[in-house]
């Protein structure tokens, strides 16, 4: 009887993990969403940068509202029906992205927000309570299937919707969400994690150091960055090269399939090279393709941008959050919400900053002075954390 059941608990768990990492899929194409919509609903709504930049801003506070309420949450229904929860939420919103109104448009985007901030720390924490053992290859997998989400974004918009309507992708987006929602409401794998465990420690010994505090601020203008580029991209390709748009191969997919492309080769680097080196290279080829980005007059110039900013943002996040482990050890995992508000705020805050700029010089161009600023900050920062010592 024993033996039996422990068949059917694999059996579930199995199929947990399937509908985990088609659900992630999902996750990552909503989450970059915004910036491949953005051009249409700027047009229907009559937007200007500034006003644009406030759907990332609403985006961004929903993700952090879901983040501050995640804890809550999962100890008190569980991952299961947070992960319900949290689809429902996100088809709601992609459902609401078609009324012609701007405060209901923010509203969509806000519900899309509070979903995203939601299921992406369930799901990782989830793919780590299934995978003891071997969660760091788990979690590399999953987030491989975030990552090929956020290339499938761009194509499916295109190929599904017309350059004035995004009705259809967003309904199909709504219908999957709901069916995925639905399918963890009722899945039969039993949870027994030790929940208290996962979100025990104070987190007062780390943050009251300097060098947790640069992290978190490395993290703040990285995510910012990163975000802005994904968000403002295919935007800036529109007008550079508006003949362009409707092909399957543009700078949004570019930037993120060579994204996924670094997170995969990564390991390599870091056996001949120390983090270190291996952050401050990336940093150097991520300010040379923003340079080429902003430099650039030709279609093909702005892909060869996308492609080098990609690669070269690929191993940051992950290095950094390694970094923030290295330096305050084990209770560090337990500590670490505050990179992630970090992370949200500055993916807020900068890709308004870059709308906001673009429309007071009246030019896209100058608003991604903002991202240029913010990867030599990040050189100056790696400069000076790189003088911490690991425990």
């Amino acid at each position: 009887m024993i033996n039996g059941e422990e068949i059917l608990r694999s059996a579930a768990k199995k199929r947990l993990l399937i509908l985990l990492h088609a659900g992630f899929l999902l996750i990552g194409i909503v989450t970059v969403l915004l910036g491949q919509i953005l051009p249409v609903l700027s047009k229907r709504l009559s937007l200007n940068d500034r006003e644009a930049g406030y759907l990332f801003v609403a985006q961004f506070a929903g993700s952090l509202l879901g983040n501050f309420f995640y804890n809550r949450i999962i100890k008190k229904f569980g991952y299961l029906r947070l992960l319900a929860g949290g689809f429902f939420l996100t088809a709601c919103g992609c459902a609401a992205l078609n009324f012609d109104a701007w405060i209901l448009s923010l509203a969509a985007i806000f519900l899309c927000g509070v979903g995203i901030g939601l299921t992406i720390p369930a799901v990782n924490l989830l793919i780590v309570e299934l995978n003891r053992e071997k969660s760091s290859s788990a979690l590399n997998k999953i987030n491989f299937f975030w990552g090929f989400g956020a290339i499938l974004c761009k194509p499916f918009v295109d190929f599904v919707g017309s350059p004035s309507s995004i009705l259809l992708p967003t309904i199909l987006l709504c219908l999957l969400f709901l069916l995925a929602g639905a399918a963890f409401a009722v899945s039969d794998f039993e949870e027994n994690f030790n929940r208290d465990e996962s979100f025990s420690a104070s987190a007062k010994p780390i943050w009251t150091t300097r060098a947790a505090w640069l992290i978190a601020i490395f993290n703040f203008v990285h995510i910012g960055i990163e975000s802005s580029v994904g968000g403002w991209i295919t935007t800036y390709e529109s007008r550079l090269a508006p003949a362009a748009g409707n092909n399957w191969l543009s700078a949004a997919v570019v930037f993120f399939s060579f994204l996924v492309f670094g997170r995969a080769v990564a390991p390599l680097f870091f056996r001949f090279l120390p983090d270190n080196t291996v952050l401050f290279c990336s940093l150097i080829i991520m300010t040379a393709g923003i340079v080429l980005i902003l430099w650039t007059e030709s279609f093909l110039f702005l892909m060869t941008g996308a492609a080098t900013l990609g690669f070269g943002t690929s191993a940051v996040f992950p290095t950094n959050m390694s970094r923030f482990t290295k330096i305050f050890g084990a209770r560090a995992t337990e500590n670490a919400a505050p990179l992630f508000v970090f992370g949200g705020l500055g993916g807020a805050f900068t890709t308004w900053l870059v709308g906001f700029t673009s429309t007071a010089f009246d030019s896209l161009r100058t608003g991604f002075l903002v991202v240029l600023f913010g990867c030599v900050l990040l050189v100056v920062l790696q400069i000076i954390l790189a003088s911490v010592k690991s425990k």
